[in-house]
C-alpha cells in the first residue's frame, strides 16, 4: 500500500531534508517532476491555452499538490475562465491586473486588480473578461472531484454556462477542444514579450 502525500512529507520532514524537485523542461515550460521545493518564474513555468477559456499556468507536476492547488489565468475581454460551476471545497482568487466580471450566485459583480473572491464550498461562480486582459491568482483546496455545473442564464449570456446541468467536467467540456500544452504567445499576455 502506498503511503499518502502527507505520510510521504512527513517522513522527508523526519529524515531532517527537504529536497529540491527536480524540473523538466516540456513542451509547454518547466514542471517539477517529482517532490520537494522548487522555485520557477510563470513566464518559464508550463502553460495551457485554449481559445475559448484563455491560458493559465498551474505550476504543479507529477504528482499535483496534496492540499490545493495554484495558478495563474488570463482571459481577454468577452472570454470566461471556464464554466459556471461549483465545487466541494473553498476556493480564492486575487485579481492581479486587469478588469473582469465574476459571476456569482446568481449575481454580477465587475472585479479590478486587487479585488479579492472567496468562495466557500459550492459557491457557484466564474469569471469573464472585461475590458483588456486580465490576469487571476486562483488558489483551491484539493477537491475530492466534486462539482456540478448548474444551468445559469446569467452564465450562458455571458458564454460561460451550461445548457444542461452536469456534473461531469468531460460532458460540460466535450463541445471544445483540449487545451493545449505551450506558452501562449507572450505578446498577447498583460506583461508582454
Amino acid at each position: 500500500m502506498r503511503a499518502s502525500a502527507t505520510e510521504d512529507a512527513a517522513a522527508v520532514y523526519d529524515a531532517g531534508v527537504v529536497p529540491e524537485a527536480p524540473m523538466d523542461a516540456r513542451e509547454g515550460g518547466l514542471k517539477p517532476s517529482g517532490e520537494g521545493w522548487f522555485v520557477v518564474n510563470a513566464r518559464e513555468a508550463e502553460w495551457v491555452h485554449n481559445e475559448e477559456f484563455g491560458a493559465g499556468v498551474t505550476f504543479e507536476g507529477r504528482p499535483h499538490f496534496a492540499q490545493f492547488g495554484i495558478n495563474i489565468q488570463v482571459i481577454w475581454p468577452g472570454q470566461p475562465n471556464g464554466y459556471y460551476h461549483a465545487e466541494d471545497d473553498q476556493e480564492d482568487f486575487l485579481v492581479l491586473s486587469g478588469e473582469c466580471l465574476l459571476l456569482i450566485e446568481g449575481q454580477e459583480r465587475r472585479l479590478q486588480a486587487w479585488d479579492f473572491v472567496h468562495c466557500p464550498a459550492w459557491t457557484e461562480h466564474v469569471f469573464v473578461g472585461a475590458d483588456a486582459p486580465c490576469v487571476v491568482l486562483m488558489v483551491g483546496a484539493r477537491p475530492d472531484e466534486e462539482v456540478v455545473y448548474p444551468v445559469s442564464e446569467l452564465a450562458r449570456r455571458h458564454g460561460a454556462g451550461v445548457e444542461r446541468e452536469t456534473r461531469s467536467p468531460e460532458e460540460a467540456y466535450a463541445p471544445y477542444p483540449r487545451s493545449e500544452r505551450g506558452r501562449p504567445d507572450h505578446a498577447r499576455l498583460p506583461w508582454g514579450a
